[in-house]
């Protein structure tokens, strides 16, 4: 499967710019040692394999999911083989009393990298999902930094994402109030981050189910009204490296917009997809329909499609990297931007927000709109869109 390709692009971003890094990058990388966080994820998967492939003196990978682990070092293996430093993974809960002791046992490393996230906009569908996301994204964030400043790391990179620029869902915000959370403790130590937009055929993407819907002999359906920005797995790995080594204090990496990268949206995808795959696609006029024909059209060379339009919580009418009153360094690479911030200076906010948080939790009673609140004291211009229909509702 051609990505590029199906994403509508020719050229591979910034292979310039990691050409341009490239001895200095490879000396960084063999001569430190690294913890990656999140590492058997999509985004950790593709970091990870750049970082193995440098030679690092040590690369410890954590991921909540042994499966996905497994499978990493299966393609670690065939893709790269081995190196000499010391490579090992751990089927850990960030959040665990177990990862507390592994961090204990040994936690000294140059480069912190954290992958780990709840990414999907549909995770605020219920509040117990909600308030996972917000351990997870902002409070599992602020911990493993404490641990990285009390072992005297290098250095802190945590992904973030375009969705936390002018946010208008819950996962934006919970990443937007992440990067805030960063930016006040980079007076402690070293901090960089990167948004970028959707990661192609990710883990759980919308692309990514396209794959299920042939193994499983199901219809295919894409919106036909929204756009995004798409870059590939290797593309976000190699976007995370360059600011994870190479930004300096606060500093946000996106990718620069050129022709290179451009909107597409997810229905042209699907179209491209399946005559990728040799079918001819077929436009059925509700998911009835494209049940029953996933029956007996893929027999005929034909696959079943639905368009459909998005009226659900949360989606974002465009993508946006930044806003028009951060400062932006648009010299410093070929294909990258970088924001550049201050710190966060309002520490009682912060502390506010957690304490609000924590109390909800402690009650165990709590309300969609009471978290909303919390939420809005930290982001004034918070434009939460709900329209009390989420993506598990449809087909």
């Amino acid at each position: 499967m051609d990505i590029l390709n199906l994403i509508g692009r020719k050229n591979k971003l910034f292979v310039d710019d990691i050409d341009d890094k490239k001895n200095e990058l490879k000396d960084i990388v063999s001569s430190s040692s690294f913890l990656v966080l999140g590492g058997a994820g999509s985004i950790g998967s593709a970091v990870s394999k750049e970082i193995f492939k440098r030679n690092p003196k040590k690369l410890h990978i954590i991921d909540i999911s042994e499966n996905n682990m497994a499978e990493l070092v299966r393609d670690i293996r065939n893709s790269f083989g081995y190196i000499d430093g010391e490579f090992k993974t751990f089927a850990l809960d960030i959040a665990s009393l177990e990862y507390d002791a592994f961090i204990k046992s040994d936690g000294k490393y140059d480069f912190v990298l954290n992958l780990s996230a709840l990414k999907h906009v549909r995770s605020e569908k219920d509040v117990f999902t909600l308030m996972r996301m917000i351990n997870v994204n902002i409070f599992n964030t602020a911990k493993t930094m404490n641990h990285s400043i009390q072992n005297n790391s290098k250095k802190y990179f945590c992904v973030s994402t375009d969705k936390a620029t002018n946010p208008v869902n819950m996962m934006g915000a919970s990443k937007s109030i992440m990067e805030m959370f960063i930016m006040e403790k980079s007076k402690n130590i070293n901090v960089s981050t990167a948004r970028f937009a959707n990661v192609a055929f990710s883990d759980g993407s919308l692309l990514h189910s396209f794959n299920q819907r042939i193994e499983k002999n199901q219809a295919i359906v894409a919106p036909n009204d929204i756009k995004r920005y798409f870059i590939t797995p290797q593309e976000s790995g190699h976007l995370c490296l360059m600011s994870c080594v190479f930004g300096e204090n606060r500093d946000i990496f996106f990718p620069q917009l050129n022709e290179d990268l451009h909107l597409v949206s997810f229905f042209d995808i699907a179209m491209k997809y399946l005559e990728d795959k040799g079918y001819e696609p077929y436009l059925c006029s509700s998911e009835d329909e494209a049940r029953e024909l996933a029956k007996t059209l893929p027999k005929q060379n034909k696959w079943p499609c639905l368009s459909t339009s998005s009226d659900t919580t949360g989606e974002k009418d465009f993508e946006e990297f930044f806003t028009t009153d951060e400062t932006l360094d648009m010299d410093r690479f070929n294909s990258i931007g970088i924001i550049k911030n201050e710190a966060f200076l309002d520490d009682g906010l912060l502390q506010e927000f957690e304490l609000n948080i924590k109390e909800l939790q402690k009650k165990q009673i709590y309300s969609k709109k009471e978290i909303v609140d919390i939420f809005l004291k930290l982001i004034p211009s918070f434009k939460h869109k709900e329209t009390g229909k989420y993506l598990d509702s449809k087909m």
